[in-house]
């Protein structure tokens, strides 16, 4: 029976990658790239560009694209211009490799698409993830006008990720739990993983076809995902002893109950800066730009005029 058993299971794994490739074409023809596509080097950056006015970097979190900005956007249009972009690896944007695992090196393949889109001087935001992004980005260039981070990971913490994180990436967990969610995970699942995500809240009504969320699952994107998350903390460990020389003004906007990212790890002992406004939000989720959109746009007019 347990030869049997064996048997069934390598043959469902064997089964996975022609499935999640299937999958991953389906899921591409009902959301294909809204934007443009920028070529840096050996890599494309997928970017969307709405509106006029002083530039707006907006950079998504960990399974994220440029679609879970748009509400945001929208909301920022008539006096920013605002891009969008598609972090490596996510999205539409190429996988870099290795190197890409390092927020320091995605955020100067978006710098390098900015300057083909005639950025100048952005204020630069970043959710979650790309909280760190957006760090890496002001330490790679520390005239930015400002930086917003909205429930942003920019601090390495104690321990580790969740256990099926760090299973996930690992090689046993690349060759099997992997291809198995890329090719079988249900939409009730992608469903209670947003839920999570907006929790005390609940997400917007269409929400998760509104991102297309499931962009996430195809292979290559989820793979490239669960290596970032599970490559951060040293990182952020290395970039957190640099941020005491940035004098650019950040912005951090947070939720008290957050339960993705902690705003008592990540955002508090950023109050130590000088430079460091927080507006902690009563309350709120991990989706703080969703649900409480309007505290976000004032941290963005506060950057915009404390940089001037």
């Amino acid at each position: 029976m347990t030869w049997r058993r064996l048997a069934a299971s390598l043959l469902l794994l064997a089964a996975c990658g022609p499935l999640a490739d299937s999958r991953a074409k389906r899921i591409e023809a009902r959301n294909p790239p809204e934007g443009r596509m920028v070529r840096v080097a050996e890599a494309v950056i997928h970017a969307e560009v709405q509106g006029s006015g002083p530039d707006l970097v907006l950079i998504h979190g960990a399974s994220g694209n440029t679609r879970d900005m748009a509400a945001l956007a929208d909301a920022l249009q008539d006096r920013y211009r605002v891009i969008s972009f598609d972090r490596p690896g996510q999205g539409y944007s190429s996988d870099l490799g290795a190197k890409g695992n390092s927020p320091m090196v995605q955020a100067d393949y978006l710098r390098a698409a900015a300057r083909q889109l005639g950025v100048h001087d952005p204020i630069v935001l970043g959710h979650s993830y790309g909280g760190a992004v957006a760090m890496a980005w002001a330490l790679i260039e520390p005239d930015t006008h400002g930086v917003v981070l909205v429930s942003g990971a920019v601090l390495p913490w104690e321990g580790g990720l969740d256990g099926v994180y760090g299973l996930a990436a690992t090689p046993l967990g690349e060759a099997t739990l992997e291809p198995l969610a890329s090719a079988f995970l249900p939409d009730w699942a992608l469903d209670r993983i947003v839920r999570t995500l907006f929790a005390p809240q609940d997400p917007p009504d269409g929400y998760a076809e509104a991102i297309a969320a499931d962009l996430a699952l195809r292979p290559l994107p989820l793979r490239t995902n669960l290596r970032q998350l599970t490559r951060l903390k040293p990182h952020l460990a290395l970039m957190a002893k640099h941020y005491r020389a940035l004098t650019l003004p950040i912005e951090i906007v947070h939720g008290s109950a957050d339960q993705t990212v902690s705003p008592r790890i990540q955002s508090l002992p950023m109050t130590q800066l000088p430079n460091v406004h927080l507006t902690l939000l009563p309350g709120v989720g991990h989706m703080a730009h969703h649900v409480a959109t309007a505290d976000v746009v004032a941290a963005i007019d506060r950057a915009s005029a404390r940089g001037r």
